[in-house]
């Protein structure tokens, strides 16, 4: 881009910083607030001292992806089979657990909580094996299994004067038969274990931006903010 801020800016030049923050916001660095207002100020920039700051904070384009979703959206799941598990139990008993963000998910895991809470989240998980098994056991408590909307989950699990099995997902697609099999099983006694399909906040924001770009290749004027949420 010129150096010159006053020079004003091209439509090209505009498009060009948005696909920019598309990328920032999928690869995390941007908030969806973030992203929301430094997406209108660049389509309503006039010159090019109003497009740099906008980018200013972010890696230079061409620079490698931190995330392992490409740009067609498809998550090349080969890449994130594979290594030695980082964890292989959980334990919680009047308090709580967590396994959430990039943890190595082993080909059985095994979760247990009593009068207490625990959360498993293989959504930015890597997956030791094609096929993991999540073998939860609660009494009088209550453990959440997170899942990457395209793996193929089968739950089987068993609840007495509780509840356990898959709840309401946010995202409706169908298995990727190139994704892991993750089989949820176990026994909750007078609490629940609640299986879900739930997008990440960065593929959201990524979904977000594509359709952004979608809209705008169709010439559609409408913001259409409401349709993206």
């Amino acid at each position: 881009m010129s150096e010159l801020p006053e020079m004003r800016a091209s439509d090209t030049e505009r498009e060009r910083i948005a696909e920019a923050l598309r990328e920032a916001v999928a690869e995390g660095r941007l908030t969806m607030e973030e992203f929301d207002e430094r997406l209108d100020a660049a389509y309503k920039a006039r010159t090019h001292g109003e497009l740099t700051p906008l980018i200013s904070d972010l890696p230079a384009p061409g620079a490698a992806p931190t995330a392992p979703v490409p740009a067609t959206g498809r998550i090349r799941w080969a890449e994130r089979i594979g290594g030695p598990a980082t964890s292989t139990m959980a334990f919680a008993f009047w308090g709580g657990f967590e396994r959430k963000g990039r943890w190595t998910a082993p080909r059985q895991f095994t979760a247990f909580a009593m009068m207490a809470g625990g959360a498993v989240d293989l959504r930015e998980a890597r997956f030791e094996d094609r096929e993991v098994v999540i073998r939860c056991f609660t009494i009088m408590g209550g453990i959440d299994v997170v899942v990457p909307p395209e793996v193929n989950l089968q739950v089987n699990g068993f609840g007495l004067m509780g509840g356990f099995g898959e709840e309401g997902s946010d995202a409706e697609v169908e298995p990727d038969p190139t994704a892991p099999v993750v089989r949820v099983t176990g026994f909750a006694l007078m609490g629940g274990v609640g299986v879900r399909r739930k997008r990440t906040k960065a593929e959201k924001a990524r979904l977000k931006a594509e359709r952004e770009r979608e809209r705008l290749e169709r010439g559609d004027d409408r913001k259409g903010r409401g349709e993206l949420d």
